[in-house]
């Protein structure tokens, strides 16, 4: 079986190294890729936005089965392009993928189908915007409605913050066409868990649970980021709230594929505040989230390609994955600067002296004469495994400070509980 995988970050490498294992497998394609999946399978330059040129190399290479790491091809429309001529694509198609691709869309859904979420309005006006911010208490939270690499969603302490937040997504461009719309929402308080799910068109069956940590600083503090660290099992998502979700959220959710007409065959990431009244939705991604990816993909024991195939085909089951008991922990590198202005191009060093068990999933690398370089904002995930988190985190961060790079940051507080 030949297997295209599209994307570029470590979400994409986790993916690639997992599909590698499968004796199913005979050969590899990634597009673009970057320096460390380069060493597992061959890269592509193509852009993932650009599903022409993903198709027509899909067509020209027989490629048996095409699986989507990032978000912007799926609100493209790859998915419906590729089942148009035929070809096993993973991902949800392009109606199903609004989801993501317009938060108005998504909350407008929740609401209709009474799921938990934060209140919200949405806005095309600035003034108007502005107008309505004393129904909202601080801090409160902006959300450019369309993508923003995981950028758009601010949160605001003061009217005054809003005001300014609100100008620069609207009338500013801050984020381009992404924020010409925006949603204000009030500010959920909690603990976050991240939960992937997959989802054949109709069942929906979790994976093993996840936290994410958004914030560039210790202690959460800064600004938002793609994501700083992971790790998993979230020990919050017990089987009392682990079945709340199930009867209050993911049944509602599939009840309104169905009243919708979504047929949804892929992975739904859905972000969760666990608050004093309950699990609420933070958001929907329809795709592998990062870097929950790399904590999640190395505790699953199952063979990949077989669960990508039933999910294509409608039968998934939760008796067909399998997962390890062992505890990950992954912390990621990243460029000084980030999440704002940062430089490419710096040599990266220590990686091979890092522990044998240790998983290093490269983000925004590049191999130049067999030597990596950095060429994006969060560079590696350095990922381990143990009998528990405390030792998983050990490992990480006892490996991570073997890694040189100049600007090289990460936070000291991932996986620290007390």
């Amino acid at each position: 079986m030949k297997v295209l995988v599209v994307g570029n970050g470590a979400r994409e490498h986790a993916l690639v190294w997992k599909i590698a294992q499968s004796n199913k497998v005979s050969k590899i394609y990634c597009a673009p890729g970057n320096g460390g999946i380069s060493n597992i399978a061959q890269c592509v330059n193509i852009n993932p936005g650009d599903v022409d040129t993903l198709l027509g190399f899909a067509l020209k290479e027989g490629i048996d089965l095409t699986v989507v790491g990032p978000e912007l091809p799926l609100v493209n429309g790859i998915v419906d392009k590729f089942n148009e001529k035929g070809l096993n694509i993973f991902g949800p198609n392009k109606k199903a993928s609004m989801l993501e691709g317009s938060k108005t869309f998504s909350k407008r859904f929740m609401e209709k189908y009474d799921i938990p979420t934060a209140r919200f309005k949405s806005y095309d006006n600035a003034q108007d915007a502005i107008g309505d911010l004393d129904n909202f208490d601080c801090p409160l939270v902006i959300k450019a409605d369309g993508l923003a690499a995981g950028k758009g969603v601010v949160i605001c302490n003061t009217y005054k913050e809003a005001e300014d937040t609100i100008l620069q997504m609207i009338e500013k461009n801050k984020f381009g066409d992404a924020g010409k719309n925006i949603v204000i929402e009030e500010f959920l308080e909690g603990i976050e868990v991240s939960l992937l799910c997959f989802v054949d068109g109709k069942n929906i069956v979790p994976m093993e649970s996840a936290r994410d940590y958004k914030k560039a600083l210790d202690g959460d503090k800064g600004l938002n980021t793609g994501g700083m660290g992971c790790f998993s099992p979230n020990p919050i998502l017990n089987e009392g709230l682990t079945n709340r979700i199930n009867k209050e959220i993911l049944t509602k959710i599939m009840t309104g594929f169905n009243r919708e007409n979504i047929e949804f065959k892929g992975v739904l990431f859905i972000g969760f505040m666990i608050t004093e009244k309950g699990p609420k939705i933070l958001e929907f991604n329809v795709r592998f989230g990062d870097p929950e990816t790399e904590v999640v993909i190395p505790r699953l024991e199952s063979d990949i390609i077989d669960i990508f195939t039933k999910v294509i085909d409608g039968n998934i089951n939760s008796s067909d994955i399998k997962w390890s008991n062992k505890r990950t922990l992954c912390v990621i590198a990243a460029s000084g600067g980030y999440p704002e202005s940062y430089e490419k191009g710096k040599l990266v060093s220590g990686l091979d002296s890092l522990d044998d068990d240790i998983l290093v999933f490269h983000g925004g690398t590049k191999n130049i004469d067999k030597d990596i370089y950095t060429n994006g904002g969060r560079v590696l995930a350095v990922t381990a495994l143990g009998e528990n988190l405390y030792e998983a985190r050990e490992k990480a961060y006892k490996n991570i400070k073997k890694v040189k790079f100049q600007g090289i940051q990460y936070r000291n507080d991932i996986g620290k509980l007390d």
